[in-house]
């Protein structure tokens, strides 16, 4: 499951939030210091983990 990084536009927090694709396709993302649902998705690093030796 990914981890997305949101930023709310109204008081400036920065969360992270652990959902399934389809979870963050109906945008019903909240920021958990101030319950806005005004939020924006932010461009995060991604680290992958394979259980090969590359």
């Amino acid at each position: 499951m990914p981890t997305y990084e949101f930023e709310c536009k109204k008081c400036g927090h920065k969360f992270n939030l652990l959902e399934t694709i389809k979870e963050h396709d109906k945008h019903g993302e909240k920021c958990p210091q101030c319950a806005s649902a005004e939020v924006k998705n932010l461009v995060s690093a991604v680290t992958v983990k394979t259980s090969r030796k590359s």
